[in-house]
């Protein structure tokens, strides 16, 4: 179970950082060593270096990850396919969400300069009307695809409807 928390992981850290070096140095200010060994389980983060490496993760995302981890637990045949049956979960849920209507996507601003400009992020939420606890799901796209994204909101529904899944977890 400990290589398929550290695969979901280091996908998110991909998804959202230049690459793994840049996220251990700069985000978690540790040198390679430490980072490897954490990885190969022998040894340990700080309790703070593991609420940052929790901040990759909405709290329905760290969620999901933790129902997929049990069901490789369960069925150590899904080992080697965890990361895209998390992708390919999140997708199912955020088209699920909007299909019943009590989910709403959305593009989120630029970062600002340090923001990769080669990708675009989308948000899909529920929102219960408590400040926090709206549930988030997020998706971190190539640019080339905000034309096609850009307009009304049932243009960006019937987008993330058709071709969501093939975009996010086919990459």
């Amino acid at each position: 179970m400990h290589q398929v928390y550290i695969d979901i992981i280091i996908s998110a850290i991909i998804e959202q950082y230049t690459s793994e070096e840049a996220f251990y140095l700069d985000h978690l200010n540790i040198d390679e060593q430490q980072w490897s060994n954490w990885k190969k389980g022998t040894g340990n983060l700080s309790n703070e270096d593991m609420q940052k490496i929790k901040t990759l993760f909405t709290d329905y995302e760290w969620m999901l990850t933790q129902k997929v981890m049990r069901q490789t637990v369960l069925f150590p045949e899904k080992r080697n396919i965890a990361v895209s049956e998390y992708k390919r979960l999140k997708t199912i849920i955020a088209g699920k969400w909007l299909k019943n209507d009590v989910g709403r996507a959305e593009l989120l601003p630029s970062g600002g300069a340090n923001e990769d400009e080669s990708f675009i992020n989308l948000k899909v939420s529920v929102s219960y009307g408590e400040w926090g606890f709206d549930d988030i799901l997020t998706f971190r796209l190539p640019s080339r695809l905000q034309p096609q994204l850009d307009g009304s909101k049932v243009e960006l529904l019937d987008w993330v409807d058709e071709n969501l899944m093939e975009t996010y977890v086919g990459e």
